[in-house]
């Protein structure tokens, strides 16, 4: 059995210095995002599986915008500062790779849709074929045309605007990614001339370069012609979108999750979903959020940043903020929308609450129309519901204040202070109700006094009459 060959190191470079005026935007083309993640973060993603360095990101256009939305810590800039083509974006990576003596694969921040797999496969086949240079190929409707010589090797890659009537007949499109050794491409960089219809330095000639050279030069023809797309337009973003949108709906439930209409579920790149989780139609996942197993989430509610540990349920028609994270069985039902809290093992809101900026302990009831009153005007703050606490219908809870474990808050109070353990906390203004007060005010009363019956919340809770509130 033959010994197998060691890997070749590989650098990535991205090219992301392109102005994208088409886009019709003042954001950097590859900002703008497909599922929750830039198009330049959908090729770091990429990059980060053959590169074990930082990837080379060439910027030029809107250059600071694209540094303060990278880490730094996580990339590498190389700068274009003059817009001279794809072959001169890539020399300007030549510093950053300077010494470096293995393969180097050339992305791009506007094509989202290709796979990590696919870029596998490239750097498997040079492996195998001791190629000097892999073309990644498609057919889809790319500029480049692959030209081919009668035995079916590669011979060129022409642009649109320079082929012939025969060569624009050509099916096979070049997509724009290689994968070539550094020894060869700094040289072909250098080769470069701008003797064609855009007086740009072609990356594509690089091709030509190889072959007259004699060196070797593979294509790999990808089956999904769309890890190709080049984002050029509010259109193409959109159909990248639904493309992505789709692929992440397919791998969910390949892993056990249930979605019940996935054309309406909106999932971000990021998300991550247990097994055995149910999502409903008309639900939106988005950011960085963990959802865990046996989830239940219902129609139309809208999720950011946050954390759904196993078996919660929420929603129809909820919200949950960033920040926030519900354990381990909590209950969230309509109308409830939850920012930068905690809610304990088995807590609940069955309706119409609002939760911001709490820590809620475990067991605990939330009635309906319940809030917590968390911004002052000025400042937000942070208020603690201890475990087992039972907060009644339309109860304010004004920032910050304490509720211990098993207090129990009275329907209709405001609670400004703190309430201690067991306690019950009525603060609502006492009910004064005058009778005949209305026959009196349109004209129908009778001769005779008016009666006026008072009562107090202290009466009422002695009679056992607080008017707690429902869960």
């Amino acid at each position: 059995m033959a010994e197998e060959k060691p890997q070749r190191q590989t650098r990535v470079v991205v090219l992301a210095a392109g102005r994208g005026t088409r886009m019709k935007s003042e954001r950097a083309k590859v900002l703008h995002e497909v599922c929750g993640r830039s198009m330049l973060g959908h090729a770091q993603r990429v990059a980060s599986e053959v590169d074990e360095e930082r990837p080379v990101v060439v910027v030029g256009a809107d250059a600071q915008a694209v540094r303060d939305a990278c880490n730094e810590n996580e990339v590498e800039f190389a700068v274009q500062a003059e817009q001279r083509g794809t072959g001169h974006a890539v020399m300007m990576a030549k510093e950053a790779l300077s010494g470096f003596e293995g393969d180097v694969l050339i992305l791009y921040g506007d094509t989202p849709l290709l796979r990590a797999s696919t870029v596998l496969r490239m750097r498997t086949l040079k492996q195998e074929t001791n190629a000097d240079l892999v073309v990644l190929t498609a057919q889809g409707t790319m500029p480049g045309r692959i030209v081919r010589t009668a035995q079916g090797q590669i011979e060129s890659i022409v642009e649109a605007q320079d082929a012939s009537p025969e060569e624009l007949a050509i099916k096979e499109r070049n997509t724009g990614v290689y994968l070539v050794d550094a020894a060869l491409l700094w040289p072909a960089l250098d080769s470069l001339r701008t003797d064609n219809n855009q007086g740009e330095l072609y990356l594509t000639d690089v091709v030509s370069y190889a072959v007259k050279g004699g060196h070797r030069v593979e294509g790999l023809l990808i089956d999904d012609p769309d890890e190709g797309l080049g984002i050029n337009t509010r259109i193409e973003l959109a159909e990248a979108t639904r493309i992505m949108r789709r692929r992440i709906a397919e791998h969910l439930m390949a892993e056990g999750v249930t979605l019940i209409d996935p054309d309406t579920t909106y999932i971000d790149a990021d998300v991550e979903v247990g097994a055995d989780t149910v999502i409903e139609p008309g639900c939106s996942l988005l950011g960085r959020t963990r959802v865990g197993s046996r989830v239940r989430i219902r129609a139309g509610s809208y999720i950011e940043d946050s954390t759904l540990d196993d078996d919660v349920s929420f929603g129809p028609y909820s919200h949950l903020r960033p920040d926030s994270h519900l354990q381990d069985g909590v209950k969230i039902g309509n109308f409830v929308e939850i920012k930068n809290a905690v809610m304990g093992p088995g807590s609940k809101s069955a309706h119409l609450t609002y939760i911001g900026d709490a820590d809620v302990g475990a067991g605990v009831n939330f009635g309906c129309g319940s809030v917590v009153v968390n911004y002052d005007g000025y400042e937000k703050h942070r208020s603690t519901v201890g475990e087992g606490a039972f907060v009644g219908c339309n109860v304010n809870l004004v920032s910050p204040v304490e509720i211990e474990p098993r207090a129990f808050l009275a329907a209709g109070s405001t609670i400004t202070k703190s309430v201690p353990e067991d306690a019950l906390a009525v603060a609502r203004a006492s009910q004064r109700t005058l009778e005949g007060w209305v026959a009196r005010k349109e004209g129908r009363s009778g001769a005779g006094a008016s009666k006026t019956k008072a009562s107090s919340s202290d009466k009422d809770s002695k009679d056992g009459k607080s008017g707690t509130g429902t869960s």
